[in-house]
């Protein structure tokens, strides 16, 4: 296991293709920031892309490929500061346009993707607001881009499988892209490169409820206990017992917002003896035992979904 692909899949990243567009200028189009996180490649012709502020646009040209956090509403049009229109007007619209009828039209895919629980909220935090990819030549991620294109030249049975899984692709690789060469990018990711730290950091998030020591995890990375706890702060800015105690509180916020699992059940899936044992590292952690705690996120959750689709 690599630590990116234990956050992705504990994040259950869910998405799907919203709009696959052949769009003839003038075209604008509104994507409200509600959506987690959007994913919008151009595959022939060219766009913008900003938001409040057209002056801040960038461009997107073919092989570009742009992710947007949710937040502020964003806005895709044939010039920056065109009109945009909301997605159903704007698919209404241009519904009958096809890709060889204009050579200015332009064609792109967008996608709209929805993280869960604390793990999905991270990730989608250690992203900028908008990230805008240029793949190289040599970059997996270009021949995507190309695998999207052919695949949108047609009609061809299941295609929407196939764009689901490329659309799937295009995400994980811009993220691996995107932290590979940032400074921001997590510490946890950063660390997961460093050759005194990956195997402890492997062994915790692979097996959460093994009841990990400092000498046992310096062993794994081949360091005495203390040039590894050393390291470990220096690289993850925390000791090692407490990223692991956090580790699995962020776990155990995620098992009780979204399963129905018991508290002994979460008690033994990340790390602790009983459940009162559980409960005491809960309360210390949030002010709270774990059964309030789930009741309390439970009642706000139903109240924000009565108030965001009333009469549903």
């Amino acid at each position: 296991m690599d630590l990116l692909y234990d956050h992705l899949m504990r994040a259950r990243a869910t998405g799907a293709v919203f709009a696959r567009t052949v769009a003839e200028p003038p075209w604008g189009l509104r994507l409200g920031g509600s959506i987690q996180l959007a994913v919008h490649t151009v595959v022939r012709g060219r766009g913008y892309l900003w938001l409040e502020d057209p002056g801040s646009a960038v461009e997107l040209s073919p092989g570009t490929v742009s992710l947007v956090r949710g937040g502020p509403d964003h806005h895709i049009g044939h010039a920056p500061g065109a009109d945009c229109l909301e997605p159903q007007e704007f698919r209404a619209r241009h519904a009958h346009a096809g890709p060889g009828d204009n050579p200015q039209a332009t064609v792109f895919l967008c996608g709209a993707y929805q993280f869960s629980g604390e793990v999905g909220s991270g990730l989608l935090d250690a992203l900028p607001q908008v990230m805008t990819l240029t793949p190289a030549i040599d970059d997996p991620l270009r021949d995507v881009v190309t695998l999207l294109s052919r695949e949108l030249v047609g009609t061809e049975p299941a295609q929407q499988i196939v764009l689901d899984r490329l659309l799937d692709l295009l995400l994980v690789l811009a993220i691996r892209s995107d932290f590979r060469r940032s400074a921001t990018a997590p510490p946890w990711y950063r660390a997961s490169a460093d050759p005194r730290l990956s195997s402890a950091l492997q062994a915790i998030h692979e097996n959460t409820a093994h009841p990990w020591t400092v000498p046992e995890l310096a062993a794994l990375s081949g360091l005495s206990r203390a040039a590894f706890a050393r390291a470990f702060r220096e690289a993850l800015g925390r000791p090692p017992m407490q990223y692991l105690t956090e580790w699995r509180m962020t776990q155990a916020r995620d098992h009780l917002r979204a399963d129905s699992l018991t508290l002994a059940q979460i008690a033994d899936a990340v790390g602790y003896t009983s459940p009162f044992a559980f409960a005491a590292a809960f309360r210390r952690h949030h002010a709270a035992p774990p059964g309030a705690w789930r009741q309390r996120e439970r009642s706000t959750a139903d109240t924000r979904t009565v108030t965001t689709h009333p009469g549903s």
